[in-house]
């Protein structure tokens, strides 16, 4: 099943893809938990078989502005980095033996087609696809082996990183945490509908492809990243697990490529769609704020 989380008069609702288009899917089953992807995710089997039913039902068609992202709110964001050995070594690193690990917070979260806000303080704004995974039951110490039964679905989503607040310090948190900068979706794609230990994932900036790996060359697989999450932390329905980025990113460039205003960055994971946002300047931040930081040449990066 395919999900979608649209915009509608009575607030965000979840719909499913039904025949013709997408139907509302706590209208059509009476349940009102089912209003959010988090109702779903954590609804269990019972969830799952009303939306089953409801995508048999004829739904509508909708304009791009009207979907959210696939996730407006989730729990929490896990995300790996460095989960390409081409990423690691085009950035100057060894190919990690341990799990790069980071969070990001719920604010940073838009829609598969929305703006993409261009942060102020930063000079280095560039672009990270990335297959998303979205937990269904969740648990805690899930072996490899039943961790697609932890999971409800996958998304596409952009890692937009500010790579000079990235790597001022040692801490990764305020270059993956900009307002508007982490667009997921077009939808949620449930683990019955697609294998995704080997599709293609790609990024273009402007017509011009910038990405384009396999997820099979993931260092730590799908099911592994449940399992190493789950190893410390309890995972929820609803929270959203970041996979890292295939080489090809805007910092590792001969010049470096820098998103700006005006820029169209889309990402697309075979099987489960393709996100497109236009990069806009973010409005309203002071022009004299006293925190900007002063980094090393991008290729140190």
């Amino acid at each position: 099943m395919r999900f979608a989380t649209i915009r509608t008069s009575k607030g965000l609702r979840l719909h499913v893809r039904g025949r013709e288009g997408y139907v509302d899917l706590a209208e059509v089953s009476g349940n009102d938990a089912l209003v959010s992807i988090d109702g779903l995710a954590a609804g269990g089997d019972a969830a799952l078989d009303a939306a089953r039913s409801a995508s048999g039902e004829t739904g509508q068609q909708f304009e791009r502005s009207a979907f959210a992202a696939s996730t407006p709110n989730p729990p929490r964001i896990l995300c790996l980095g460095v989960n390409y050995a081409d990423h690691a070594i085009e950035g100057g690193r060894a190919v990690p033996t341990w799990p790069e690990s980071f969070v990001r917070g719920a604010g940073s979260v838009i829609g598969a087609y929305d703006d993409l806000v261009r942060p102020t303080l930063t000079d280095r704004f560039d672009f990270e696809a990335e297959l998303a995974i979205v937990i269904g039951r969740g648990g805690r110490y899930v072996k490899a082996e039943n961790a697609l039964d932890a999971i409800l679905g996958f998304s596409v989503m952009n890692d937009g990183s500010a790579r000079d607040w990235q790597r001022a310090a040692t801490q990764w948190t305020p270059g993956k945490n900009f307002e508007g900068t982490m667009p997921i979706g077009p939808e949620v794609v449930t683990v019955d509908e697609v294998d995704v230990t080997d599709l293609a994932i790609s990024s273009v900036l402007n017509g011009e492809t910038m990405q384009s790996a396999r997820t099979s060359d993931m260092i730590v697989s799908v099911v592994k990243t449940i399992e190493y999450f789950s190893s410390f932390t309890t995972l929820r329905p609803g929270d959203v697990i970041a996979t890292g980025t295939p080489g090809g990113v805007g910092f590792a460039r001969t010049p470096p490529v820098w998103l700006t205003p005006g820029d169209l960055i889309e990402v697309t994971v075979e099987g489960i769609g393709t996100i497109s946002n236009r990069v806009v300047a973010e409005e309203g931040a002071p022009s004299d704020w006293p925190w900007k930081p002063q980094v090393a040449p991008a290729a140190s990066f």
